[in-house]
């Protein structure tokens, strides 16, 4: 991929937007990390983060590229999974000074999360060093928090520099490199949400944005076996499809063309495993089964005749419903939507009116059979979804998951026409 075109933006999109992107530069390849220290020539005090796992898979050799520059590091500890919380943040903000001209993350994406919001927050730029081809947050402006045990994107920055090193990211564990062809094929669902938006709610569109987006799922839904076996050139494929969906995402300023109903999903089985100490997938592993759960809603919506809206909940029922299914989150859930006044809305009309017209945008992402057969590619059974989670859970996602997010997908359209008390 030529990211050195896709950096320069597009002005005079026929959108009718200047599209860009400020992150500086972008290198994947093998070796790659030996570009660290050119990268952060122009900086005198850095500060490093990473994980006890990054660390130990490439800490030394960027500490090695930093030399002198160095001035601090943290190597956060965790049981299970690191969280991107308050306390995280902390513990990183504690260790800046008032020298510290850049940071510089070693990790995937709770590093990744953790530098652009600390960075952001404290007027500095950051880097970025991958050790997994994992989600693609990299070049995203978006920074995806727990904050008060709510899943919160910040609009933060995007990093100066990624560097993936191919030599690396083959080695990440292999849930790692199922996690981020997980997220890539969740963008059947995503781009599928955006469109349905446009037409439902007249919400803004980039047909050129859509198609950049689309064109790295193409390119990278078809590598499953060779991504299973490592092979170097599919991890560079898969990473720089990672990447360039966050290119896309910088692009338009928001997540639009790489978050839907499956990352609303996915985001619910992470909340609710928080708070119940429960556990949950890695998040494109979540992604990629949830886009097979939010397919089956378009089939069971594209084989009705017409809409039929239901009856609505009513403000003292839909919030015992909120309370009972996100517990300690539940005042800020019910907050967001009140905000929103989502539930106030009325597109009856609409979606009768525009019936025909939906319908056929349903029909572009690939059947849930077909989305089976990918992710059998990569030996993820959808078997081990529903045991995870149950059917309760599950259903419960699929109707009270949009209520995390102020973004409207199929998941509305599916609860305002099937919902029933």
């Amino acid at each position: 991929m030529d990211f050195v075109k896709l950096l320069e933006g597009k002005k005079k999109c026929a959108c009718g937007r200047d599209h860009s992107c400020a992150v500086e530069r972008v290198i994947i390849g093998e070796g790659a990390v030996k570009s660290v220290a050119e990268c952060v020539e122009a900086y005198k005090n850095i500060l490093l983060v990473a994980d006890e796992n990054t660390y130990a898979v490439i800490g030394e050799a960027v500490v090695n590229q930093l030399n002198e520059k160095l001035e601090n590091k943290i190597v956060l500890k965790s049981e299970g999974y690191l969280v991107p919380n308050e306390d995280a943040v902390e513990k990183v903000q504690a260790v800046l000074t008032g020298s510290t001209d850049l940071i510089v993350g070693v990790g995937s994406g709770v590093i990744q999360d953790l530098c652009k919001y600390v960075s952001f927050n404290a007027g500095l730029p950051y880097q970025i060093v991958a050790t997994a081809p994992s989600m693609d947050g990299y070049a995203s402006v978006g920074a995806a928090m727990i904050m008060g045990n709510m899943k919160v994107t910040y609009s933060a920055h995007v990093p100066q520099v990624i560097i993936g090193d191919v030599d690396v990211l083959k080695n990440a564990p292999i849930d790692m490199i199922k996690s981020g062809y997980g997220d890539i094929l969740g963008k059947f669902s995503c781009l599928n949400d955006w469109k349905l938006s446009r037409l439902v709610n007249g919400e803004y569109f980039c047909d050129y944005v859509y198609d950049l987006t689309y064109e790295m799922l193409d390119k990278t839904k078809d590598l499953g076996e060779k991504l299973l076996a490592r092979d170097a050139e599919a991890i560079k494929t898969l990473m720089e499809a990672l990447v360039g969906a966050g290119v896309a995402m910088a692009l338009v300023g928001n997540s639009r063309p790489a978050s839907g109903s499956e990352h609303h999903l996915s985001h619910f089985f992470e909340v609710t495993g928080i708070m119940e100490n429960r556990p949950y997938f890695l998040h494109g592993i979540d992604v990629a089964y949830s886009a097979v759960r939010t397919q089956k809603l378009r089939e069971e919506l594209l084989a009705l005749d017409a809409p039929t809206v239901g009856e609505k909940l009513t403000e003292n029922e839909y919030e015992n419903k909120i309370k009972a299914i996100y517990g300690a989150a539940a005042e800020g859930v019910i907050a967001l939507q009140k905000k929103l006044g989502s539930y106030k809305l009325d597109r009856s009309g609409v979606y009768a009116d525009k019936w025909q017209e939906i319908k056929e945008i349903l029909k572009e992402v690939p059947t849930s059979d077909r989305l089976t057969e990918y992710l059998a590619s990569v030996k993820l059974d959808m078997s081990e979804f529903e045991k995870m989670y149950g059917k309760e859970k599950i259903q419960n996602a699929v109707w009270f998951a949009k209520d995390l997010k102020d973004r409207y997908s199929v998941l509305w359209m599916y609860f305002e026409t099937r919902y029933a008390k």
